[in-house]
């Protein structure tokens, strides 16, 4: 068995909540090997992330959160590779205003996904919305943070079913307490390391509810 790698995907399309819309390029995660698969976050073009995943089996489609930029090719990319659609309760608000339909499963704190020999294990981090989830890989030095942790600061919290308090929160007691050397594969933009962004919590704060960028 070949070992297991992360693989980003780059899609376009658009953010849409509190009557706004935004142009957004998201990125799609691929966790495992060249048998096997996980997708997280599977965004804007289903079609495009089948063909990234290819012949691979994929054992799960994991979602950090609800917002639409997220979630609305969701459900048909699970169809087209086969897979089942994880999500957070907390977020089944949001997901309901795109589907009628739940998801297929419930993610909980401490819930853990085995894929091509690791584990990604899921750590609630709300703020940006009240189910985001980040998904820590010990084994492969890295955390999927989706929109909760960027390079350079946290996600929006200046919209609907969020608060900036509790990403503050949610980032230092669940994200910046990991190895300094843990990349943070985010939700959009440039990757980032634990490293980098712990100093920076107090400027943050400093800065406000105020995305690092807009759309976000």
């Amino acid at each position: 068995m070949s070992a297991a790698r992360i693989e980003r995907l780059v899609t376009s399309g658009t953010f849409s909540l509190d009557g706004g819309t935004w142009d957004v390029e998201n990125n799609v995660w691929v966790v495992g090997n060249d048998d096997e698969v996980i997708v997280i976050d599977p965004a804007h073009d289903a079609a495009a992330v089948a063909a990234f995943v290819g012949e691979r089996q994929v054992v799960a489609v994991l979602l950090t959160h609800g917002h639409d930029d997220h979630i609305r090719a969701a459900r048909e990319t699970a169809e087209l590779i086969g897979a089942e659609l994880f999500l957070n309760p907390a977020d089944h608000e949001l997901w309901s205003a795109v589907y009628d339909e739940l998801p297929d499963r419930e993610i909980a704190d401490g819930d853990v996904f085995s894929v091509a020999g690791v584990e990604l294990t899921a750590r609630h981090t709300p703020g940006h919305s009240p189910g985001s989830t980040s998904f820590v890989a010990p084994a492969l030095e890295a955390v999927f943070t989706g929109d909760t942790l960027f390079n350079g600061g946290p996600g929006a919290t200046g919209r609907s079913y969020s608060d900036f308090p509790t990403i503050i929160e949610s980032i230092s007691t669940s994200l910046l307490t990991l190895a300094p050397e843990t990349a943070v594969y985010t939700g959009h933009g440039d990757t980032t390391t634990i490293g980098a962004e712990a100093p920076h919590p107090e400027e943050w704060i400093a800065r406000g509810h105020e995305p690092r960028a807009a759309g976000r």
